[in-house]
């Protein structure tokens, strides 16, 4: 087992960034091999960073991050019709139609 010096709340943190970037760069894209050109820049920036281990830059990285997330958010994003808000989502009484 490998000892690191991250919490386990800092490698949650930065796996739900990238899950949350991947996700809405797949809402702007149609098909999936140019999102993927796209996944793999998002993967380079997380790879460069990898090595940073100062709280100070890793706080002005993840607010830059976060905020080109939030600038760039789709404003209709992809939602799965069995989730709510999705197509076959009923909301009153919230039951699936099949």
């Amino acid at each position: 087992m490998s000892t690191s010096t991250f919490s386990a709340a800092h490698r949650r943190y930065v796996k739900s960034l990238y899950r949350r970037m991947l996700t809405d760069s797949l809402n702007w894209t149609v098909h999936r091999e140019l999102w993927r050109r796209r996944a793999l820049v998002i993967r380079a920036e997380f790879e460069k960073n990898r090595n940073v281990h100062d709280p100070r830059q890793l706080a002005v990285i993840f607010d830059k991050a976060e905020a080109d997330l939030a600038r760039n958010q789709h404003p209709d994003p992809v939602i799965s019709p069995l989730f709510p808000g999705g197509t076959k989502w009923y909301v009153t009484g919230f039951k699936i139609i099949r």
